[in-house]
């Protein structure tokens, strides 16, 4: 190789890339391959959608990720939870060979999880170590189109191979691919950054007395929540409450949970404010910094309803799809083809706007883009209703799907791009993989709660009711675009630097 040749490797198109497709990777190992891999040996419907709390760490991830910032550097975090995650895959392999994998694998599969969600940390911080305001804006499409690439990969690539030759196969490619991530960012990940303290000094920290004291007072609290889970009494009145109980799902009681302790915060705010200012711990720094910017308020807010349309009616697409005659096969072409590559388009076109002309000048376009489009299955529903629990009158038109899926798919990288660029601009530059971290998993929690009650509201309001609704949803997120900080001035100051 040139040393030309590998000086461009290491230029953003190729790490945004490669960086981007390592983080979608395990994440469809975890979310996508586990159900099918539950289903495939056996597992109860029950067990089968208990993997949905796979998803945890990714909502959780914001509590450790102020370690990534205070520890070694973001490229060495991303190193070693790529070597960890390879080594996890290789442990999938072997136990996926045994008589009965579900035990081993399920502790496996969240291993993965936890280690993937610390990966996405890393990466994101790493982004933004490595590139001005400018940079970050113009390389946001590549990233959704990698990580795109990397569900398409694993949920889809993977999943076929198993169906071929077997999941032990299937994780053995999955270890080298992750394997050979490794060795290209080992080798051509620039290096962007300092260490503020050795990763020597984390085990130290990790044994303080004050914090083995706190993991052991959360043991003592989830082993008396499980003593309490069990009594009689309790049992009794979780039997009768069964029927509602499941309905909502574990996922969603975690999500109501959540968005209860972030309104809790919000109520709270300047009490917490005061507390964690009076801490020396790099751990507390790091969450008051972020809340110690204008209109904190408004920014979490917006956070939250920002996508919640868009979650609303994901959820929904699929079914609504299928009872206008859509079938499996059509449906995964139209939206696992046709519509991914709107997204990644609209993000590319999205970034690349922003980075041009300034996140103030493009935002509404680029979000009535993104928001618009959900009228369109509202008039999807309205023209086809008729054919919904009728299969005998025929199906819809799929030239007609598809331009509707192709528009709100482009419109949705559009709004994507938005929403990345914003959030990495509330980022501080002493803390930003926490600070990310903290805006990504208030914005899943949105999102799990969005997509737990869209089944609700389709049911009672019917479809096209219901996708007028989502559209509904999206106005609160986008009158709060009036008060938000950060839409412009960055632009300016890094072009300086």
């Amino acid at each position: 190789m040139t040393e030309e040749s590998a000086t461009r490797r290491k230029t953003p198109p190729f790490w945004v890339l490669s960086t981007y497709f390592a983080e979608g990777f395990p994440y469809s190992l975890v979310r996508q391959i586990s159900t099918v891999f539950f289903r495939d040996h056996g597992a109860s419907l029950e067990a089968v959608g208990m993997t949905s709390l796979y998803g945890l760490p990714w909502v959780l991830k914001f509590l450790w990720a102020p370690l990534a910032d205070a520890f070694a550097t973001k490229r060495r975090w991303l190193l070693g939870a790529e070597a960890a995650l390879a080594a996890a895959a290789l442990a999938l392999a072997a136990g996926s060979a045994l008589a009965n994998p579900l035990a081993v694998a399920s502790v496996l599969f969240l291993i993965t999880a936890f280690l993937s969600a610390s990966h996405d940390i890393a990466i994101d911080g790493y982004y933004l170590e490595a590139l001005d305001r400018k940079g970050q804006a113009r390389y946001v499409g590549y990233q959704a189109m990698a990580y795109r690439l990397a569900l398409i990969a694993g949920g889809g690539g993977i999943v076929w191979l198993s169906g071929v030759a077997g999941w032990s196969p299937a994780f053995l490619l999955s270890a080298a691919v992750l394997a050979g991530l490794m060795a290209y960012h080992l080798l051509f990940l620039p290096k962007v950054e300092e260490p503020k303290r050795p990763i020597s000094d984390l085990a130290r920290w990790a044994a303080s007395p004050r914090r083995l004291l706190w993991v052991a007072g959360a043991a003592l609290l989830l082993l008396t929540l499980r003593e309490l889970w069990l009594l009689a009494p309790v049992a009794t009145a979780r039997k009768a409450l069964q029927p509602y109980l499941a309905k909502v799902g574990v996922p969603g009681w975690i999500a109501l949970g959540l968005l209860s302790a972030l309104l809790l915060l919000l109520a709270n705010l300047p009490r917490l404010r005061r507390r964690l200012a009076a801490s020396d711990s790099f751990y507390a720094r790091a969450f008051i910094d972020y809340l110690d910017q204008p209109r904190i308020g408004v920014i979490l807010a917006f956070l939250v309803l920002y996508r919640s349309g868009e979650a609303f009616l994901l959820a929904m697409v699929y079914p609504m799809l299928k009872d206008i005659g859509v079938d499996r096969a059509q449906y995964g072409l139209i939206y696992g083809t046709l519509g991914i590559g709107a997204s990644i388009a609209g993000g590319i076109l999205g970034g690349h706007l922003i980075g041009r002309f300034g996140l103030r000048r493009v935002i509404w376009p680029l979000v009535l883009a993104q928001n618009l489009p959900n009228l369109f299955y509202m008039v999807l529903a309205l023209i086809y209703g008729g054919l919904i629990g009728h299969p005998e009158r025929g199906t819809a038109n799929l030239t007609v799907v598809s331009l509707f899926v192709i528009l709100e798919a482009f419109g949705a990288g559009n709004g994507t791009a938005v929403f990345l660029v914003f959030i990495m601009r509330t980022c501080k530059p002493t803390y930003k993989a926490a600070h990310m971290s903290l805006a990504t998993s208030v914005m899943n929690v949105a999102s799990t709660l969005s997509g737990v009650l869209s089944g609700f509201l389709a049911h009672w309001l019917g479809y096209a009711a219901f996708f007028g609704f989502t559209f509904i949803a999206t106005i609160p997120g986008m009158a709060l675009i009036f008060f938000l900080p950060h839409l412009d001035g960055g632009e300016a100051r890094d072009a300086r630097r």
